[in-house]
């Protein structure tokens, strides 16, 4: 059985090695041996191979943080999943091999969809649809402005706030995503440049902007946080432009904004993570969730797959241990 693995921390084109191992044992009760299909290569996916991301695994170990997979055998006392049934590798079960074997619970069938955006459902989804609870008073009709909209999470943040009767404000580095980000339910686009907070202000009128979802940080905090009424919240999930969070003190003073952090690890958070799934499964399965995807590399090509996801755009390896 095939898999990428490290034995110590570092950049991920050096470290990372494709290696042959035993396969898995046979699943014991409450188990499943699932065979991976997809599993992307995400940033947080690098960031744990560099040893600079909160989950460090114990050397050597395979990695990979999420994937879709069919289960090829079943332990015993598993009564609700199937030989053959579609399932997502559960997080941080180090998805980047052919085989493995995964708890059972918590475990579900996935309908007969895309499985390459399948594999894509495991964290920037649920993410999205968590980062919304966030804001406690949002109602129907609501504004939610965004940054790094054209991003996984931002696009989901886009088809569950639909979903939910929400309205966004998404804002993009680049004006050919505007027409792009709107074909798919956004609601109002705009540039981050000089001027985007009037042209925000003129669009939502007097309606009420609730919440604020930052994953860039630097100036562009500042942006989006500007766009809240009075007792709005903004939530910092990430910081693309590893810049600090800047935030006016007026929105602290006088709107009495509420700034907090998002992790999905959080053990407040990770109970939640399995109704975030569901809510996110059939918006996928339809194609309202739907990620554009730069590459597919077979695991031989792991350096390549890495090194294009490094410079840009969404990256899967493909492992085919369900054939």
């Amino acid at each position: 059985m095939r898999g990428a693995r490290i034995e110590a921390f570092g950049e991920p084109t050096k470290v990372l090695e494709l290696v042959d191992e035993h396969e898995p044992a046979a699943p014991a009760a409450g188990e499943v041996l699932v065979g991976v299909e997809y599993a992307p290569v995400n940033m947080n996916d690098l960031y744990v191979i560099q040893g600079v991301f909160p989950v460090r695994p114990s050397l050597p170990s395979f990695v990979g943080n999420e994937g879709v997979g069919r289960v090829l055998a079943l332990g015993g006392g598993v009564e609700h999943l199937k030989v053959g049934d579609r399932i997502l590798i559960p997080l941080y079960a180090f998805s980047w091999r052919e085989r493995l074997v995964v708890p059972a619970a918590g475990l579900f069938r996935l309908p007969d969809t895309d499985p390459k955006q399948l594999a894509m459902l495991g964290i920037n989804p649920p993410t999205a649809s968590l980062l919304l609870d966030e804001a406690s008073d949002l109602r129907p009709g609501d504004w939610i402005v965004q940054n790094a909209a054209n991003s996984g999470v931002g696009r989901s943040v886009i088809a569950i706030a639909k979903a939910r009767g929400l309205k966004t404000i998404n804002v993009v580095r680049r004006p050919e995503l505007i027409p792009e980000l709107e074909a798919i339910g956004a609601d109002f686009v705009i540039v981050d440049e000089d001027g985007s907070i009037d042209k925000i202000h003129a669009a939502v009128g007097d309606d009420r902007v609730q919440l604020a979802i930052d994953g860039v940080a630097g100036k562009s905090s500042a942006l989006i946080a500007g766009a809240l009424t009075a007792h709005g919240t903004f939530v910092v999930y990430a910081y693309m432009s590893g810049g600090l969070v800047t935030i006016s003190p007026f929105e602290l003073i006088v709107k009495r904004v509420i700034a907090r952090g998002f992790f999905m690890n959080h053990a407040d958070i990770e109970p939640k993570i399995p109704a975030a799934l569901r809510e996110a499964v059939p918006l996928v399965a339809s194609g309202a969730i739907h990620v554009p995807i730069a590459a597919v590399y077979p695991l031989s090509s792991l350096r390549e797959a890495v090194l294009h996801a490094e410079r840009g755009g969404k990256v899967l390896l493909e492992l085919g241990g369900a054939d």
